[in-house]
């Protein structure tokens, strides 16, 4: 495990330590524990069925081991020192427009309990992510967030920027939160 992080949460003297672990097979029982209590505590709004049909499809054994055998993604568990509190997965090589696959990286998921939201992880998650994309010589970093997500202004404050958006086709989702802005941040 990466001792990541030592922040100050909300002003107060606590100093909390965020430690990434990088994930292996080992650890699907604990990748599937933070994503769906995440997920239930997040977005089940956002369903007509309460992401039943979702989380069954993303948030099993047989397709977190598939994403953990492609050596082109990586999972990591992150932990606050008392507990797992979220989740980041990446796409090493991940092209988008303008940028060739080993120029790009992609943050396809960053989930956190509700327990740990608000508390500074979040953007100390961001600072690992932008470390290790330098650290391979990575030009831009790329998301998916939904147009009415408070993510979207927290990457923007973090100077992501909009650069295209589209309409998601999961069945049952509800109409007004398909809407995805594809949000891009160019390494200097």
């Amino acid at each position: 495990m990466m001792n990541c992080c030592t922040f100050n949460t909300h002003g107060s003297r606590t100093y909390m330590i965020l430690t990434i672990k990088p994930c292996t097979k080992d650890d699907i029982d604990d990748l599937l524990k933070v994503a769906r209590q995440s997920y239930l505590e997040h977005y089940t709004y956002l369903w007509h069925d309460q992401g039943t049909g979702y989380m069954q499809a993303s948030f099993n054994t047989g397709k977190l081991h598939d994403e953990l055998s492609n050596p082109n993604s990586t999972f990591f568990l992150l932990h606050d020192g008392q507990k797992f509190v979220g989740l980041i997965k990446l796409n090493i090589n991940s092209p988008i427009a303008g940028f060739p696959a080993d120029t790009a990286l992609e943050l396809e998921r960053i989930y956190f309990i509700k327990e740990a939201s608000g508390k500074g992880l979040g953007k100390e998650a961001i600072n690992f992510v932008l470390s290790f994309a330098r650290q391979r010589q990575k030009t831009v970093i790329w998301l998916k967030a939904m147009d009415s997500s408070i993510a979207v202004a927290f990457y923007k404050k973090r100077g992501f920027q909009i650069i295209n958006e589209f309409d998601l086709r999961y069945p049952n989702l509800k109409e007004e939160y398909k809407r995805m802005y594809v949000m891009s941040l160019q390494l200097s």
